[in-house]
């Protein structure tokens, strides 16, 4: 366990307020449902990467409000000056029991917008506390985990290794960004804590200050060769990157080390790589490697390749732990569906003037068609107590025109099972299994879904009975608001 004590004050403050409003009336134990989903495709893309489940299940199983806790809350004070909530509530969040059904996609699945990555069903004020930290959690990693696949696809079958630790937002942003790389496929990272607790590689070798620490460039290289003989990947752009590369190979030939490569951080990456692949093979260092760094993304990556460069280890810092270009996914957490008194099921949406905003009302399940070829082919929400029909029509939710008969309902459920009324009934695979799946499973994209630029945007379609359903309960709001 990475998170020792309990977080259950991970959370915004309207999650405890409407806890308290449940409680207060009664309303406490009355079964609802919330979807967890994102509506922007992230980076311009088509989908993204599910990830932070483990995270989020340590995060659930751990949940208690501690006496410190509850001494906290107990402090707090309405603008009256009164106690903001009774000490009856307290008193019940004390003997809290986290009982929930939770479902949740796999790591390392794609997901495209409005399919919920994690669906929570058990009491409202339970499911409504878990909001704010399952928002934090799965937002985040999901959205490193898709810049790393993104640079991965851009590198191909060459090393990528995570270098982002002091650029990070923070400790966690570092910890749990670091774990997100690898889900998308990085093979490493410099960040020696996140190697211990998740089993990822550790990879690193020395920085400018040594070469500076030393009067002359070659007595750098040829001290670190004898501290560590058989970690000689040398820095080469302290000074002159060409002439840098030259005294590497003369230290490594006088020492006869085996040298693992050299890194440049500066400079056109592109022509200099070329040059010193010469370099290098020429001097009979064929299998040494040529790393490169310096505020790289998967589209440098990319137009790298296409120059020719002869980079073949590739260290992504600051663009991927941090996500520059899009540093937030627009994840959500809405409640879709609520028991009345009688027990029977009312299904819930919020509308809004942007259709974007509207959200899907039910028990929602994500279903994936696939093709004879085992390619994804689209996708189906449907809901899990109103079942499907098996020949199938999918409607757009957001533009009603496009449609698709599905003449077979089957399919594979995205959604398993996570927790039954409070039960872990899910065994969390490795890291290494789930960086598996994260590439087994992009392999079912057709690359026109994956590619960077102007995507081919993946079908994903609500099942007819749903989206009558969610058109009249837009009539119904719209008649009675």
């Amino acid at each position: 366990m990475i998170y020792k004590s309990s977080l259950a004050l991970l959370t915004d403050l309207y999650e405890l307020t409407m806890a308290y409003g449940y409680w207060k009336l009664g309303m406490m134990d009355r079964e609802a449902v919330f979807t967890l989903f994102f509506r922007k495709r992230p980076f311009g893309g088509n989908y993204a990467l599910a990830a932070g489940l483990e995270t989020a299940i340590e995060f659930i199983k751990n949940f208690r409000f501690e006496k410190s806790d509850l001494d906290y809350l107990e402090s707090l004070t309405s603008p009256n000056g009164e106690p903001l909530f009774e000490k009856g509530f307290l008193d019940y969040l004390s003997t809290f029991t986290f009982n929930c059904d939770i479902f949740a996609m796999p790591e390392g699945t794609p997901v495209f917008p409005y399919e919920p990555l994690i669906l929570v069903r058990g009491p409202i004020l339970q499911a409504q506390l878990l909001e704010s930290a399952l928002l934090n959690i799965v937002n985040f990693q999901t959205l490193i985990a898709t810049k790393a696949a993104r640079i991965c696809a851009s590198a191909e079958e060459d090393e990528v290794i995570e270098f982002g630790l002091r650029r990070a937002q923070g400790i966690d942003g570092a910890f749990s960004g670091t774990r997100a790389t690898f889900v998308g496929g990085c093979q490493s990272t410099s960040n020696v804590i996140a190697g211990k607790y998740f089993g990822i590689p550790v990879k690193g070798t020395h920085a400018h200050s040594w070469i500076m620490a030393f009067d002359r460039e070659e007595e750098a290289f040829d001290a670190y060769t004898d501290v560590l003989p058989d970690n000689c990947i040398y820095l080469v752009d302290t000074y002159d990157t060409v002439e840098g590369v030259k005294k590497a190979i003369k230290v490594a030939q006088k020492k006869k080390t085996k040298m693992l490569g050299v890194r440049l951080d500066s400079g056109d990456l592109a022509q200099l790589s070329i040059k010193i692949r010469k370099l290098l093979d020429d001097a009979g260092f064929e299998d040494a490697k040529i790393m490169a760094s310096n505020e790289l993304d998967e589209l440098i990556i990319r137009d790298l390749k296409q120059q020719g460069a002869k980079i073949n280890v590739w260290g992504v810092g600051t663009n991927l732990i941090t996500a520059t270009d899009q540093p937030a996914l627009d994840g959500v957490y809405k409640l879709a569906a609520i028991q009345n008194e009688k027990g029977e099921w009312v299904y819930k949406l919020k509308i809004s003037e942007q259709l974007v905003k509207t959200t899907n009302p039910g028990i929602l399940q994500v279903r994936r068609f696939y093709d004879r070829e085992k390619k994804a082919l689209c996708d189906m929400l449907y809901d899990m107590e109103m079942g499907c029909e098996k020949n199938l029509e999918l409607i757009d939710p957001l533009d009603p025109t496009r449609r698709k008969q599905i003449d077979s309902g089957e399919g594979r459920d995205l959604l398993i099972p996570i927790f039954k009324r409070g039960k872990q009934v899910y065994t969390s695979p490795s890291l290494q299994e789930i960086q598996a799946n994260t590439k087994k499973e992009l392999e079912t994209l057709d690359p026109h879904y994956r590619r960077f630029l102007n995507p081919h945007i993946y079908f994903v379609g609500l099942e007819k009975g749903v989206y009558d359903l969610k058109m009249r309960l837009i009539d119904d709001i719209k008649g009675h608001p």
